[in-house]
């Protein structure tokens, strides 16, 4: 057995080797290959028992020096391959900061945004405050505070989303008037933007998560021409001169006489269309004089106090003025659409 010549044999092919070695990962290959616990010095070392013991020191010394200069000769071709990895790696991330900078892409307003702020705008310059109350709201704030009975179909679970016996995922911003009307003395003037919910199935006119704007004024000798006045104004402040205003009577249990709003339709001028039905007219909102109930609830001497109270859904005026069709558009984050704004 010639270990010797095993080593010079082991060195010819590691020299060999290392000269096709192009990346760091089978540089790692060759060095277990040659230097590892099962490679092929630790081979030579591992067969020194059989061989003479005056043989010993000078396989052992040049099985040494061999793997040194295996050690030598990987060490400096990682150094190169680290340097042309870097090099590469350099080239491909390289700015040429002579070029012309790349377009920043300009954010958006979302239009029930639009909307939102050009109606706070609208009431701020009337004299108004912007007010907030929970989205989890109680069954006494939502509905009884409201003058609508344990009885009615509003409250049922068809139609509202309850977390609990006592509370629920507000069905309208109403509850913010309340909360208002037992917190200030009047006069109030108020208007009260958010989410609301109701279990509806989503499609092109539904949605079970929507936004209203909830408008109160109380004070003394408020009539229902104040409210005419202020809906008119709020119509040809989003809508242009061009629109017409006609109030329906409606029922709502919270306010008493009560009328639903339309305006003549966007896209016909009231001659009839698909978007209005062909009857000319779009409807935007519920309205009326506070019931005295609820004054009488909210602590309020309703012989003394009178107020209105309006409800319009945001999503529908942005359907409305800016023409959209569809109401999921305003809740699927696509870029395309909100670019248009």
């Amino acid at each position: 057995m010639d270990l010797l010549d095993d080593l010079k044999k082991i060195e010819k092919e590691a020299e060999a080797e290392l000269k096709e070695v192009e990346d760091l990962d089978q540089l790692e290959e060759m060095r277990i290959k040659y230097l590892g616990k099962k490679g092929s010095i630790q081979s030579v070392f591992s067969q020194m028992g059989k061989i003479d013991a005056d043989q010993r020191p000078v396989v052992g010394k040049e099985a040494n020096i061999l793997k040194g200069k295996i050690q030598s000769w990987l060490g400096e071709h990682k150094e190169r391959l680290e340097k042309e990895a870097a090099q590469k790696r350099f080239e491909a991330e390289k700015i040429d900061v002579t070029l012309p900078g790349s377009e920043v892409e300009a954010g958006r307003s979302h239009p029930l945004s639009l909307v939102t702020k050009e109606l706070e705008d609208i009431f701020i310059g009337l004299g108004f405050d912007i007010a907030e109350g929970p989205e989890v709201e109680s069954e006494y704030y939502n509905f009884e505070a409201l003058n609508i009975p344990a009885h009615h179909p509003a409250r049922d679970l068809q139609d509202t989303l309850y977390i609990d016996d006592h509370y629920l995922l507000r069905t309208h911003t109403s509850p913010v008037q309340i909360r208002t009307m037992e917190a200030e003395e009047p006069p109030v003037r108020i208007i009260a933007p958010g989410r609301v919910y109701r279990s509806d199935e989503l499609d092109a006119s539904h949605s079970p998560i929507f936004h209203q704007t909830e408008g109160l004024v109380v004070d003394k000798d408020i009539a229902f021409s104040d409210l005419k006045g202020t809906i008119e104004l709020i119509v040809e402040a989003l809508f242009g001169k061009d629109r017409d205003v006609r109030f329906r009577p409606s029922y709502f249990p919270f306010t008493e006489p009560s009328a639903e709003v339309d305006v003549s339709c966007i896209v016909c001028g009231g001659e009839g269309c698909p978007l209005c039905s062909h009857t000319g007219w779009l409807e935007i909102m519920g309205a009326g004089m506070v019931h005295p109930n609820v004054l009488e609830m909210s602590g309020y001497d309703k012989d003394l106090y009178s107020g209105f109270a309006f409800g319009v859904g945001l999503d529908r005026l942005a359907l409305l003025k800016y023409g959209i069709d569809d109401i999921r558009v305003l809740y699927e984050n696509d870029k395309r659409f909100l670019h248009q704004f």
